[in-house]
């Protein structure tokens, strides 16, 4: 271990010294910049705007810029950049990931790197981890980028298409990275191209990239319609499945979060809705729907999982202990968990549009971001998004003792300890800030500290600006702040009088998390920029992070241990067994993060294609839009005349008059008859039908000013495309939920994937030409004589 850090040192050494050459540069400069006037400074914007257009690149402009930047923002927001801010920036310029501990500034490291690529023209966006982050982020630090001369936009939910245009038209834009990702997937449901409000995604900065890459990149972004399933449904299925019993009526593996029916609970089923067999085909909605109330019992966990507030299911992000704004669980669970608590039920949805986080950010020209603890996950990032990790030393050295963890075998214990802990420190005014994994363990914990009568704030679920508000006084002299590891993430702690005397801010994480980094984060809150601080894990046996663990392996562990009078385990040592089931866990997680990428992969290939598609009829000028359709009624025939005339069938077996009829749903007049197709090779087929679609083309062409004709082709196009679209996801997802199934026979499961999905999109391809062509040709014979005569 310690060898691999050593290596990982000395790689981003070598980084730092090559740009603090550059740093050096930029402070040689500090003078003369400094003596500018404002207008002077701010004429320095169309200065490098004017130079980059007679040749010179961002490289040849990033010294001087960044020296323009730190004075501007010397002069607007009163602070200045430190050399290792400097250093971060030129990584962001790089492409790069700058490792940057909590309190080092990395909101003002942005606007180093963003000035300078907004200089091109073609749009910055500069991701948070959530609205509040961003609105806070646009405020302050868009002083800067305005005083210079750019513009400076806000995307965030809720605002019109209008807004949300001139948000993304703005120089810099500032949003949460799942808006972006939506907003590309609305662009791409759009029926008129002015509609779009994305740019071409040009250079991103990532705040909390491990976050928003990483530990949200477990869920696809998925934009859904209502369909026509029923709440009533729910509710009755709720009602039943509410008392199976474990082992009795199903069988849960805790691991894999993987539940099943037994005999007796599929009879159970069976009986309450007066059916013969729960798994004929005709009951696989039904089954689909026991399964998911299933799984809204016995595996989601109120107040982990999700939380219920003002009547309304809503979704908690597992890392952060955030609401998750504008998500819902798919594939009917939403709904099933909705009937469990009894509350309204919304609508089931079917995925119109998805796209992983991975796939929508790798689409960026240049990706970059900033953390406090991307070291741990730094191969995925490479493997990835290509990205590299620089670790960046702190402005001033750290002072905060990390203590080793306490690992105790029962909540009872740790509970117990954690308590005199917290009074210990209380007790002499040292501020403390305890850290949970979930909205259910602070409100359990805050019942052990209320009983000892421990005066504490709570902060969980709460709105991000009394987030941010709360979390910035837990440095205060005598403050207990309860909170979710995540919690105030992007926020700055600072002490309070007196408090670094008394050694500072004290940290106390009441779990291990299932991911290293988000312990790194946590710790991470106290000794900010040289401030004292210290940290320490106090954990038990029956935490969360032990229930996703093997069980065999977790009773031969504990069948060993020895623990003192209080509960806390001496041997073996628990300290190395605890980070062994965390590695476990984090690389089950990465493995889960890699399937859905390879899966999702595909998908997204495919994706492209079809919204290509879109686009080119979209961007079809007037009289362009028949010549296009023209295209799609020429391969369906050409593909029609394939699926009559097999290779491998003799011509005399041919379905001469399927073929013909098919052909008659296109073609206004057809002057041949089945019997002028019989006995003909394929080729001789081909000239006679190539021969019709000239005159139909003819016949067409012949309609090219009709400006409502135009206008119906497009739209129903589009819907087709659409449409067949939609269909086609549902086929793909359904394959996806079996890829597990497929491992058998020593056949590479994800090979049989792409093949079945290559296969399925061929069809798509031949459905949609087929459709519009059908559809195209029935509207204008209903629009005109049944005989042709127009």
């Amino acid at each position: 271990m310690l060898t691999k850090m050593k290596k990982l040192f000395d790689e981003s050494a070598r980084d730092i010294k090559r740009l603090q050459k550059l740093v050096e540069q930029v402070n040689a400069l500090e003078p003369q910049i400094a003596s500018l006037t404002d207008e002077q400074l701010q004429a320095k914007t169309d200065h490098f705007k004017q130079q980059l257009s007679e040749g010179k690149t961002l490289d040849d402009l990033k010294i001087e810029a960044f020296a323009v930047v730190r004075e501007a923002a010397k002069r607007v927001i009163g602070l200045r950049h430190y050399d290792v801010q400097l250093i971060g920036g030129f990584v962001l310029h790089e492409g790069n990931i700058a490792e940057m501990q909590t309190g080092e500034g990395k909101t003002l490291v942005a606007t180093l790197p963003s000035y300078l690529h907004a200089l091109e023209g073609k749009g910055v966006h500069i991701i948070t981890a959530n609205e509040y982050l961003a609105r806070r982020d646009r405020e302050q630090m868009g002083k800067v980028f305005e005083f210079l001369g750019l513009t400076v936009g806000l995307n965030i939910s809720q605002m019109s298409p209008h807004e949300k245009k001139q948000a993304y038209q703005a120089d810099i834009t500032y949003g949460t990275g799942t808006e972006f990702g939506f907003d590309y997937l609305r662009d791409n449901m759009v029926y008129d191209m002015a509609e779009k409000v994305q740019r071409k995604l040009h250079y991103a900065i990532v705040d909390e990239i491990d976050s928003i890459l990483i530990d949200e990149a477990r869920t696809p972004l998925i934009i859904a319609n209502k369909s026509s399933v029923g709440a009533e449904l729910f509710k009755i299925t709720a009602q039943v499945v509410k008392h199976f019993k474990a082992e009795e009526d199903y069988e849960l593996y805790p691991e894999t979060k993987q539940i099943f029916l037994t005999d007796r609970g599929a009879a159970k089923i069976e009986q309450a809705f007066g059916i013969d067999n729960l798994y004929d085909a005709e009951h696989q909605a039904l089954l689909h729907n026991v399964m998911q109330s299933l799984r809204a019992f016995m595996i989601m966990k109120r107040d982990v999982d999700y939380i219920v507030k003002d009547g309304k299911v809503l979704l908690v992000d597992q890392f952060t202990g955030r609401i998750m704004e504008g998500r819902t669980f798919s594939d009917g669970l939403h709904q099933a968990i909705e009937a469990k608590e009894g509350v309204e039920i919304t609508e089931e949805n079917d995925v119109q549009a998805t796209i992983t986080v991975q796939n929508y950010f790798r689409m960026y020209e240049t990706l970059c971001g900033m953390t406090g603890s991307a070291t741990p996950s730094k191969d995925e990032f490479w493997d990835t998004y290509r990205l590299h990790v620089v670790t960046i030393p702190t402005n001033k050295p750290r002072r905060r003792v990390d203590m080793n963890d306490l690992v105790y075998r029962t909540y009872e214990a740790k509970a117990k300890k954690i308590v005199a802990e917290v009074k210990k420190m209380n007790d002499i005014g040292r501020p403390v800030l305890i850290g949970t994994t979930s909205i259910a363990q602070s409100e359990r914990l805050s019942q052990y500290l209320a009983k000892h009568g421990i005066q504490h704030q709570i902060l969980n679920a709460k709105t991000e600006e009394d987030e941010a508000r709360i979390i910035a006084l837990a440095g205060q002299k005598g403050q207990v702040m309860l909170a979710t590891n995540m919690a105030g993430r992007g926020t700055d702690i600072l002490l309070g009088e007196g408090v670094a005397e008394l050694g500072g801010l004290h940290i106390i994480g009441t779990e291990r998390h299932e991911s290293n980094r988000i312990d790194m984060q946590l710790r991470g809150r106290a000794g900010r920029q040289g401030d004292p601080g210290s940290s320490q894990f106090i954990i038990s046996l029956e935490d969360e992070l032990f229930k996703g663990y093997d069980k065999e392996e977790l009773e031969k562990w504990t069948s060993k241990i020895k623990t003192d009078e209080d509960g806390l385990i001496v041997s073996p040592d628990p300290i190395k067994f605890v980070r062994k089931v965390q590695e476990t866990i984090e690389h089950a997680h990465h493995s889960a993060r890699s399937h859905l990428l390879k899966l999702d992969t595909v998908i997204d290939q495919q994706s492209k294609i079809i919204y290509q598609m879109r686009d080119r009829v979209l961007a079809c000028e007037e009289d362009e839009i028949l010549a296009e359709a023209l295209d799609y009624i020429k391969n369906y025939l050409l593909q029609t005349i394939e699926k009559y005339c097999l290779p491998d069938v003799f011509y005399e077996e041919w379905n001469i008059k399927g073929l013909y009829e098919e052909l008659s749903f296109v073609f206004l007049r057809f002057d041949k008859t089945i019997d002028d197709l019989k006995e003909l090779e394929k080729d001789q087929i081909e000239k006679i039908v190539l021969e019709e679609y000239e005159k139909l083309k003819t016949d067409l062409l012949a309609l090219q000013g009709d400006e409502a004709l135009a206008a119906q082709l497009r739209r129903f196009m589009v819907q087709t495309i659409d449409s067949n679209w939609i269909r086609h996801l549902d086929t793909i997802n359904h394959i996806k939920d079996g890829i597990h199934l497929r491992g058998y026979g020593q056949e590479d499961p994800y090979r049989l994937f792409e093949m079945e999905a290559f296969q399925e999109f061929v069809r798509l391809k031949q459905d949609i030409e087929a459709d519009i062509s059908i559809r195209f040709m029935n509207y204008l014979k209903s629009q005109f004589d049944v005989d042709g005569d127009q």
